[in-house]
């Protein structure tokens, strides 16, 4: 889950033949479905439900045409604004995935004053938020990270993080959550064909396995 494999809709994959050759390096790793999530920002990537799924609908005829065994599905990743909190607030339906889990970010450098109420308003709405790559937020500790997770916020680590991929810093905080076992997700947040070959290495990590061990929504989304 999570990541930027639908042409031309954010700073992922420019065209299909570049999101087909990522998907054949995923099958070769015994993948055999992808969540793909690209941006919705009202001031970079103003993607809604109806472009995301229109391309998905093209990805997935390629994917037929060239006979790769992955299934692929598509939701979003909301970046916390006031166009997300107007579509809270307007009962607008965000594009989620099996069921009502949604893919949330935050500006990196500094905590959103509206966090908070963002979370508690999505969770009222019936949603199950979850934030991506919480490792990668400058302004995130173990302390914030704890309290997000008992505020009921789902947390999921960049694979590339464990790695070293975004630095040490980033590292050690995704596996420091990763020890308090406050994870729920792995994603590749893949955006291109180095990032997706660098899976190899990832696989080999150990607390990539010992994330693996922990009860993962990749596991039945």
């Amino acid at each position: 889950m999570h990541s930027h494999l639908l042409a031309a809709l954010d700073d992922g994959v420019k065209n299909h033949a570049e999101a087909l050759e990522i998907i054949r390096q995923f099958h070769q790793l015994g993948y055999r479905k992808l969540i793909t999530t690209p941006h919705i920002m009202s001031d970079t990537y103003r993607n809604t439900p109806q472009t995301i799924l229109s391309t998905l609908h093209e990805l997935k005829s390629e994917i037929s045409k060239a006979e790769i065994p992955v299934q692929v599905e598509a939701a979003a990743e909301y970046y916390l604004d006031e166009n997300v909190l107007a579509m809270l607030d307007s009962d607008s339906q965000l594009l989620t995935f099996s069921g009502s889990y949604f893919l949330f970010e935050t500006n990196f450098y500094s905590e959103p004053f509206q966090l908070n109420d963002f979370i508690f308003k999505s969770i009222v709405k019936g949603y199950k938020p979850i934030l991506a790559h919480p490792e990668r937020y400058t302004y995130m500790t173990p302390e914030k990270a704890e309290d997000l997770f008992h505020r009921g916020v789902l947390m999921q680590i960049n694979s590339l993080s464990l790695i070293g991929f975004y630095g040490k810093p980033i590292q050690k905080l995704a596996q420091k959550i990763i020890d308090q076992k406050w994870v729920h997700a792995l994603g590749s947040d893949c955006h291109n064909l180095l990032q997706a070959q660098l899976q190899t290495e990832i696989i080999q990590d150990k607390y990539y396995r010992k994330a693996l061990d922990l009860p993962l929504l990749n596991n039945k989304l």
